[in-house]
């Protein structure tokens, strides 16, 4: 049939995987790509209208096939994401994502990558003493760097874990809150207990806190230590001051990984003092073990209905800035 090109499945049960229940990525690329796919007992047939996108999707398409006959189903992340870089004419290699498995979560799924920023994020991890990773929410920065200490802990090349966040919001006194220290900066930790509560039974989490091997502080209390066999994660690290980096940095002690996670456009920091994660690229950047990871908006990784509801925001804001949309 001419111009339409074929991508044979090899079998039923992997073609009704990668279709799923409702046919979701049938919709999904009509929705991104702007092309009707038509299946056809196990071939999926796709317009060559545009040769480039149709035979780049050909190759995503034969990718995912072989992730399902691996055993591993795409994701309905992995399948947008894949889709948008279809979309600015990249063509995405899925493959070692899928061999990239960081550890596995309560319910016994694998944790891994979903794009290849965080693939390259996760290797910097391995690879490095020191890891920046710089970008906007969603890019799965903190997850990640969670994910891997819990592999670390679990594969005993680290005693601990310890947990770091500057409380900028309370300038670092935290003496007027109710509670003790642990009750005190618990909100400002709450998104690494969420990752924790994914990867480790809560039970288990409680026990490692209490004993020591999971540890919670903020910034200001780290000034004087030296922490060896462990894993650090300074979260929010955009909200250190350069003093601030410089002494959380000089922490590290033998047998320790640091990772340093962080949006340099959201800096809360009062009184206009610069990020110390802002400052850092200049005078760290080329030294051997330090790394530093870009992520950016393609690795952002979202449930489906709030990349929607984001878009709809940007409508809104665009068309009417929302004088034209109260309804009385």
């Amino acid at each position: 049939m001419s111009g339409v090109l074929t991508v044979s499945v090899p079998s039923e049960e992997i073609l009704a995987r990668l279709l799923g229940t409702r046919d979701e990525l049938l919709s999904s690329v009509e929705e991104r790509l702007g092309l009707r796919l038509v299946v056809r007992s196990t071939d999926i047939l796709i317009p060559d209208d545009d040769p480039v996108l149709a035979d780049n999707l050909v190759d995503v398409l034969g990718q995912f096939s072989e992730m399902i006959r691996r055993g591993v189903r795409p994701s309905g992340v992995e399948i947008r994401c894949a889709l948008d870089l279809l979309a600015s004419g990249e063509k995405p290699d899925l493959l070692p994502l899928i061999e990239s498995t960081i550890c596995v979560s309560n319910r016994g799924k694998p944790i891994r990558p979903y794009t290849q920023g965080q693939k390259e994020y996760i290797d910097a991890i391995n690879g490095n003493d020191v890891v920046f990773a710089i970008g906007p929410a969603g890019t799965g920065k903190t997850y990640l760097a969670v994910a891997a200490a819990v592999a670390a802990l679990k594969a005993s090349s680290i005693n601990r874990i310890v947990l770091v966040r500057p409380v900028v919001e309370a300038g670092e006194r935290l003496g007027y809150l109710p509670g003790d220290l642990m009750e005190k900066i618990e909100p400002y930790i709450r998104p690494l207990y969420d990752a924790f509560y994914d990867l480790l039974p809560p039970d288990r989490f409680n026990r490692y806190v209490e004993k020591g091997v999971i540890e919670i502080a903020p910034l200001a209390y780290m000034r004087g230590r030296t922490l060896n066999n462990s894993f650090i994660i300074l979260d929010e690290a955009q909200n250190t001051t350069k003093e601030q980096m410089k002494m959380f940095l000089t922490r590290l002690g033998l047998g320790s990984k640091a990772v340093l996670t962080g949006d340099v456009t959201q800096v809360d920091l009062p009184g206009g003092k610069e990020s110390g994660l802002r400052a850092i690229g200049g005078i760290l950047r080329g030294i051997e073990g330090i790394a530093f990871c870009g992520l950016s908006n393609r690795d952002v990784v979202r449930h489906d209905i709030v990349q929607k509801i984001v878009k709809a925001y940007e409508a809104y804001e665009a068309n009417s800035y929302g004088s034209q949309a109260l309804v009385s």
